[in-house]
């Protein structure tokens, strides 16, 4: 424990020494302040120096409680009264930095953003707050657990709470920006918003209706083929299995402008399939996609690869040795299915539906392809922002009804599970065999899954071959030009050049999500890890924080990073920094809610049989549970650099000239109607993501939780053992 404390310790000593205190504009990492910092310069300078020459005389009590800890750590033998010191030093070290980030006065000329040794500083104060406590006996007086809590929680709070929480009080605000209650009624209670126009006769519902309807509409569409998707990868042995698992996941690595795009090119009003519709039936060519059907129909596409990352581990993780217990007592295939298998997956399914659920109502970029006069909140937030109203009080208003629904699906979600128990991973031994599935069932389930995925190959043919089309229904001759425009690359002796227009972007793009993708999975499933087996007060409150920035739109985050991080003590606004914080915890919920489900399915006793074998839960984490959870890891993985590539609204006022996105830049393009440029572009991403989920898979792996998995041979009645790959 002692050695542990005084590593900690050694941090928070070098921060203040050695550290920038404010913030580089060219980063910390590319060590241009430490010249400057040598040679007098404010902005470079660590801590020591900026309280020693140019009077930031707080910083000094930093110091004094640094070495009071030490001292403590030293001399004192009472874990109680170690944790009694530990616990005041925290809390005043914490109450100091908030001091010096927004109650001491700035001088004029001076620097306010605070750089990364304030950033480590914070971080051990808050490690010592959080020792302090296990010390006292807080979370059975495990400092790793507690550090985790404290960290988590900052960092929720930091990067979710202050963002969300400071733009959604704008719908509090007057025209004046004064505080008022009476604000936020016209915004939110409007007919536009709650109308009921299109059960009389009108064109349409308000926007609220819209957009429940289609969220409602999508989730359960979603988690149906997210199950049928799942249980065949899972519990059939079709050679074609692989293939099946790579084009569940294929419609996510696209960004779902170009899933619309698609949809028009093949569906629209001069589409390929509508216009063959119309030239044999003799029928005129419909607007219908234009709508409710058509958002509906690239949701389905954008977000069943959503429920089936959430639910494949669930169904991989039913025990066989229930589903042969049923089987024992007499039940068919059928019956052990549908009494034992599925009320398992129940953790699975309400969470592949309420990440759906959310991800509908917070989506942007298909309703602003396919709506038409089909009006969704998402939408109404952008034009509130962007359009001639330029109203953030409303676009604020309308978001608090976005975070209403939000929250009541997932009070129902918990409703729905209640307090029964899940588990069905223990620590004994296992070396069943899942029931094969009913053939009846088998046969409904390919009826489903095989037009879905016919589909969804024209879908992608579509968009390739747009990007091979000089001009889409007008010269329809084959080209390579787009290709060239976007990723031209040429070579000389001096080496290569990339004279593509799309080449700063891609790299950018590539980096920052390389950068995001591993945070990202890392604090979703540390959370999941602290929800399901950890207790603590707040912790309802802070699961919600974790759904907070998912639930909100990407448009609404994106404008609250942007104001709130563009200047004080946190000035990202312009950085690399924003974009990676952005996507960690956008996207952090997809990996909390599969890690959610994949621990309830864990039993607690193989937690506690590492913890009494004397393994910290460091190790615990690291040797028990990781291995168990690489179906959610590699499901969060996936999904974050998916995301981090794909991802529009949130971005879109985030990206600056020195660090432009693909899809800001694609959009571009869209505007500007090089249609072909940017399904070429659209395309090239799509393949880097396919190798990046094949690596991931790879690298990941599998889990084994027993030794053999039966295999049902088509034709026979004999199973046939097939030895499972880690």
């Amino acid at each position: 424990m002692k050695k542990t404390l005084s590593i900690w310790l050694a941090l928070g000593a070098f921060a203040l020494v050695a550290l920038p205190w404010y913030q580089q504009d060219s980063g910390v990492f590319a060590l241009h302040w430490v010249a400057p910092a040598v040679f007098g310069s404010k902005l470079g300078a660590a801590a020591l120096l900026q309280a020693a020459r140019f009077g930031l005389t707080p910083l000094w009590g930093l110091f004094g409680l640094l070495m009071v800890t030490a001292l403590g750590v030293g001399t004192i033998a009472s874990r109680r009264r170690l944790g009694v010191l530990w616990l005041a030093v925290g809390a005043a070290g914490l109450a100091t930095m908030a001091w010096l980030a927004w109650g001491m006065p700035v001088q004029a000329g001076s620097p306010t953003g605070l750089g990364a040794g304030a950033l480590l500083a914070t971080t051990v104060f808050i490690v010592i707050l959080t020792s302090g406590a296990a010390l006292l006996g807080a979370c059975r007086g495990d400092l790793f657990v507690t550090a985790a809590i404290g960290i988590v929680v900052a960092l929720i709070g930091m990067f979710v709470f202050w963002p969300v929480g400071s733009i959604l009080l704008d719908a509090f605000g007057d025209a004046d920006g004064h505080f008022a209650l009476t604000a936020v009624l016209p915004r939110i209670a409007s007919r536009s918003v709650w109308g009921l126009a299109c059960l009389s006769g009108g064109r349409t519902c308000g926007v609220a209706w819209n957009t429940l309807t289609l969220a409602l509409a999508t989730a359960a569409g979603s988690t149906l083929l997210g199950i049928v998707f799942a249980l065949l990868v899972a519990r059939t042995s079709a050679r074609w299995v692989k293939m099946l698992r790579s084009l569940s996941v294929l419609p996510i690595i696209t960004p779902p402008f170009v899933l619309g795009l698609a949809l028009i090119l093949l569906l629209g009003r001069n589409g390929v399939l509508t216009m063959l519709i119309a030239n044999v039936f003799g029928v005129m060519p419909g607007r219908w996609l234009y709508g409710l059907p058509g958002v509906w129909l690239s949701q389905l596409l954008a977000f069943t690869p959503i429920a089936f990352m959430t639910l494949i581990g669930v169904v991989e993780g039913v025990g066989p040795s229930l589903e042969e217990a049923s089987q024992t007592l007499g039940a068919s295939r059928w019956q052990t299915f549908a009494t034992v298998s599925l009320p398992l997956m129940r953790p699975g399914l309400a969470n592949a539906f309420l990440l759906c659920f959310i991800e509908s109502m917070a989506d942007f970029g298909n309703p602003i392809v396919l709506g038409g006069n089909f009006h969704v909140l998402s939408t109404e937030i952008y034009f509130s922002v962007v359009g001639a109203q330029n109203d953030p009080g409303r676009a604020a208003g309308l978001g608090l009804v976005l975070l209403v629904f939000a929250l009541g699906a997932f009070m129902l979600q918990n409703l729905w599970l209640g307090r029964k128990s899940y588990v069905t991973v223990s620590g004994k031994a296992d070396s069943g065999a899942h029931a094969p599935l009913d053939r009846r069932l088998q046969i409904g389930l390919w009826c489903m899954a095989v037009p879905w995925y016919v589909f969804t190959l024209v879908v992608y043919a579509m968009m390739l071959l747009g990007g091979f089309v000089k001009i889409w229904g007008v010269d329809n001759s084959l080209t390579f030009a787009h290709y060239l425009d976007a990723f031209g690359v040429s070579g000389d002796a001096a080496g290569l050049h990339w004279h593509g227009q799309a080449w700063p972007s891609f790299f950018t793009t590539l980096t920052i999500a390389a950068i995001a993708t591993p945070l990202t999975s890392l604090v979703g499933m540390l959370a999941a890890w602290l929800l399901i087996r950890q207790r603590f007060a707040g912790k309802r409150l802070f699961e919600f924080g974790t759904l907070l920035s998912f639930a909100i739109p990407g448009t609404v985050i994106g404008i609250a990073y942007l104001l709130t991080f563009n200047s004080g003590p946190v000035e990202l606004t312009g950085t690399a920094a924003i974009l990676v914080l952005c996507f960690v915890f956008r996207n952090m919920p997809m990996g909390l809610r599969s890690g959610i489900a994949a621990m309830r399915q864990l039993d607690a006793s193989l937690d506690e049989a590492s913890i009494m074998l004397r393994a910290s839960s460091f190790t615990t984490i690291r040797r028990v549970i990781l291995p168990l959870l690489r179906p959610a890891l590699a499901s969060a993985l996936v999904y974050s650099f998916v995301r981090s590539i794909t991802s529009v609204s949130a971005v879109i006022f985030l990206v600056s000239a020195n660090y432009d996105m693909a899809t800001s830049y694609i959009i571009g393009l869209v505007s500007n109607g090089n249609y072909g440029t940017a399904i070429a572009y659209a395309s090239v991403l799509v393949v880097v993501m396919l190798m990046m989920i094949l690596l991931t898979q790879r690298f990941v792996g599998t889990r084994r939780l027993r030794a053999h998995t039966r295999v049902q041979t088509a034709g026979k009645r004999r199973p046939v053992l097939k030895e499972k790959a880690a």
